[in-house]
């Protein structure tokens, strides 16, 4: 639910009550249409049209969005954008189910629009009414608002002189670990030393100025020698809350007015001293995913009576966890801190710097400022000589007065994952041993697989990009890998993946479980020698993590992937972050995918939304008014025209939009298009033998399958030829109707034929990587559902990805300095 992000500037009796008194629910933009225009089918057919050519399609990576407690945040916040009020959070973010936020409603603990103001009707004539014309949306692309102070630039030009010598010991040192925190100055300074005097035990933490630093282990700038990866432990399977500690917890919810429904979830999260944990520290009810803090906030009142203060240590701590697990749903790793403190003002927390430091100092958060070298520089500074190797004139200004390098704060699961990664990247790259695999690179079957094959073997770590046609290039290359003796393995997302691969691929999380691949070698890493990851971009850093680590030395990694789709569900953004840290070869492939649908993917991926000629009826666009009709051209197209005109059946053709709520979100299609494919009563928690389902086991992964059956176990599922057991209590909260989809949910698959709904109340959802991920989703067809009007080829022309905070990018660079990895691009 949206939260109001008005605050008082003055303490009042009883702040947190005055909050509860605000309006707090998500407001639903757009509503449920049942109405069904009575269009039929016509005969013409039309190709895309892309309308204006636009300019430049080079993606931004600027920040600047206003925070949950500005005007600009308040007014999200009241829209029901960023009810979290975590800065920097693009409507079509991915939600814990690994579905996009758009639309989604405070019920499932995601934020967003469910849609967006309608749009006006297209002033495009020559509608094909059989398959149709254009849709267009735009995104709200969040970035994650500035707020490091600027460094004194009048003390760092005084110190100018001393430049070439801080330069001289920084690439004098670069062999061995590096100290981070000298001559740092104004917060940055304090900071570090406030860390610095806890760890020692000579302050205690609640002196701290901004925020510090719980102790944590420091990623390494360099590595003394190979060593054996550490291979993580399976997780344990969770473990059901016994009867006992349910109904404890119970009496407590019940004390507190909250809902008995969440006792089962509450036991789950706090454990078996959850009822003490909860009567000791009632905010802790924030960890259960999908409580707001308006109301932890009400059963800390009912619990605490007059000691509820707004300004408890116990509410900043859970505030602030709170926050950051909310902006890891949107990808974030890390926000700024003063993105942080921004936020908790929005929740009227009298003193956001003072609520900082104490959910430090109870290990709430980490700290971190990557990137800072001995002499308190940002990296960049050695490169401040001119190009001939003199040493930068005095009137110059030093590259080390850039921008200064923020203070960022992060959950310790995300920071450790990260800096885990980081590290087993460069063990790879450290520990590769060169080889010749010319005879195998010239056996390839095309140029691009060849130099692929060629990068592979003198690096231990690879960055392929390339679109559906290019995934045969990884492909060649394991093949290539077998030929030579070598355990080589593909591994994909899901049966999907696998079916478009071929030649024995994986999963990522059969490999990992060890349910498929080559198993472990004894001492517990992957009997692998080569590993090419395809679909890349939605590798999730905690993933990547645990793949990483489970690769032995020696091990050649291949990350590949098209850099333009949508990135993973979970937080980071692992195969970007390798890309622009620039620590490896990056071939690029030369091979373009094919056909109408290759061409115009291609222009959406330079920001152009051009015209293509489709005398195959590969590309059509169907112009529609509201989006009742958007949802009844859906059934058409599905039901009856793509059949009859292409040859595909409904059972492969998959229908994307752009959320799950709204009009013509996936609630209102999937119950439209499950009353003309599959109507029935939804005898099994909604769900009847032969529905069509998106099942997502874990958040960021999303599966397609169908209901089989159903009996006191749960709900038999068969998701692309493997059955799956869904329990009954977990029915609700892992399955959803998947006629249709989210873009988001169908990254990383393809279908042979796709129809994309873009209502126009839905153009909020919109950007670039979201129109280029749905219309390339289609091997023979692609139709567009477009009710946008303009708003299309303007989300793709100027919206580019939305702004993720993370560390691996700055990690990886200091861990692995140019020159090191002994590769360039390709």
């Amino acid at each position: 639910m949206a939260e109001d992000s008005g605050h008082g500037g003055a303490a009042t009796e009883d702040p947190v009550a005055r909050e509860s008194r605000h309006g707090h629910s998500g407001q639903h933009a757009g509503q449920h249409s049942g109405q069904h225009s009575g269009h039929g089918d016509a005969a013409a057919e039309e190709p895309v049209a892309g309308g204006s050519r636009p300019e430049s399609g080079r993606e931004a990576s600027s920040a600047g969005g206003s925070g949950p407690g500005t005007p600009a945040g308040a007014a999200a916040s009241r829209a029901g954008t960023a009810p979290d009020g975590v800065p920097g959070e693009a409507a079509s973010g991915a939600t814990a189910d690994g579905e996009a936020a758009n639309g989604s409603t405070a019920d499932e603990g995601a934020a967003g629009a469910e849609a967006g103001q309608p749009a006006g009707r297209g002033k495009d004539g020559g509608a094909d009414a059989s398959l149709g014309d254009e849709t267009s949306g735009v995104a709200e692309t969040g970035a994650i608002g500035g707020g490091s102070e600027l460094s004194e630039a009048q003390a760092e030009l005084a110190a100018q002189q001393e430049l070439r010598s801080r330069i001289e010991k920084r690439k004098a040192g670069k062999s061995g670990p590096i100290a981070a925190g000298g001559k740092l100055s104004g917060t940055a300074a304090d900071l570090l030393a406030a860390v610095r005097a806890v760890e020692s035990g000579a302050t205690p933490s609640g002196t701290f100025f901004e925020a510090s630093a719980a102790p944590r282990k420091p990623a390494p700038t360099s590595m003394a020698g190979p060593g054996r990866p550490r291979v993580p432990m399976p997780e344990p399977a969770p473990r059901q809350p016994g009867p006992g500690t349910v109904q404890a917890v119970l009496e407590v919810l019940v004390s507190g007015g909250a809902p008995e429904g969440l006792a089962t979830r509450v036991a789950g999260v706090l454990g078996e001293q959850a009822a003490d944990a909860l009567r000791e520290d009632p905010w802790r009810l924030l960890a259960v995913p999908g409580v707001q803090p308006e109301q932890a906030d009400g059963f800390a009142r009912a619990l605490l009576g007059s000691e509820c203060r707004p300004d408890d240590g116990r509410r900043a701590a859970a505030l602030v966890g709170w926050l950051l697990e909310r902006a890891a749903l949107r990808g974030h790793t890390a926000l700024e801190s003063a993105t942080v403190r921004t936020a908790l003002d929005g929740y009227f927390v009298p003193d956001p710097g003072e609520a900082l430091r104490h959910a430090v100092a109870e290990g709430a958060v980490l700290v971190f400022q990557d990137g800072v070298d001995a002499a308190g520089e940002p990296a960049e500074a050695e490169e401040a000589g001119t190009a001939d190797g003199h040493e930068a004139q005095e009137d110059e200004e030093p590259a080390g007065l850039r921008e200064p390098v923020p203070v960022l704060l992060g959950l310790d699961r995300y920071a450790l994952a990260e800096e885990s990664l980081a590290d087993g990247l460069a063990r790879l790259v450290r520990t590769a041993q060169p080889a010749s695999w010319e005879d195998a690179a010239g056996a390839a079957g095309s140029p691009s697989a060849a130099e692929l094959i060629r990068a592979a073997a003198g690096h231990g770590l690879v960055a392929h990009t390339g679109g559906e046609t290019a995934r045969a290039e990884p492909a060649a290359l394991v093949a290539a890998a077998r030929s030579l003796g070598l355990s080589a393995v593909a591994a994909v997302h899901s049966e999907n993946g696998r079916r478009r691969t071929g030649g024995g691929a994986v999963t990522v999380q059969g490999l990992l479980s060890g349910a498929e691949g080559p198993g472990r070698d004894g001492d517990g890493a992957l009997a692998v020698d080569l590993l090419a990851v395809l679909d890349a971009p939605q590798l999730d850093v905690e993933t990547a993590a645990a793949l990483v680590e489970s690769l032995p030395d020696g091990c050649r990694l291949v990350l590949s992937g098209d850099p333009g789709v949508l990135w993973s569900a979970g937080a980071g953004r692992v195969f970007a972050d390798v890309l622009a840290a620039r620590v490896c070869p990056v071939v690029a492939s030369r091979t373009p995918d094919p056909g109408p649908l290759g061409e115009l993917v291609s222009g959406i991926g330079v920001g152009e939304l051009v015209r293509v000629d489709a005398p195959g009826r590969e590309v059509v666009i169907v112009p529609v008014r509201d989006a009742g009709e958007a949802v009844h051209r859906t059934v058409q197209l599905v039901a009856d025209s793509v059949p009859r005109a292409i040859g595909v059946p409904p059972a492969e053709t998959q229908v994307i939009t752009v959320g799950h709520g709204g009009s013509a979100g996936t609630r209102a299609l999937n119950a439209a298009l499950k009353e003309r494919f599959n109507p029935g009563p939804g005898r099994f928690g909604g769900f009847d033998p032969a529905d069509r389902v998106a099942y997502s086991p874990a958040p960021g992964r999303t599966l397609t399958g169908s209901v089989v059956s159903a009996d006191a176990e749960g709900l038999r599922v068969d998701c692309e030829g493997t059955a799956v057991l869904v329990p009954q209590d977990r029915v609700a909260s892992v399955l959803r109707h998947g006629w249709a989809i989210t873009a988001h949910q169908a990254a990383g698959m393809r279908w042979p034929a796709v129809v994309v709904v873009l209502p126009g109340d839905a153009a909020q959802g919109l950007n670039r990587p979201w129109v280029y991920t749905a219309f390339s989703r289609g091997e023979r067809h692609l139709s567009v559902v477009h009710g946008m009007e303009q708003a299309l080829p303007r989300a793709v022309a100027e919206i580019p990805s939305e702004v993720r905070t993370t560390r691996l990018r700055s990690l990886l660079e200091g861990l692995l300095p140019p020159g090191e990895t002994g590769g360039s691009s390709g």
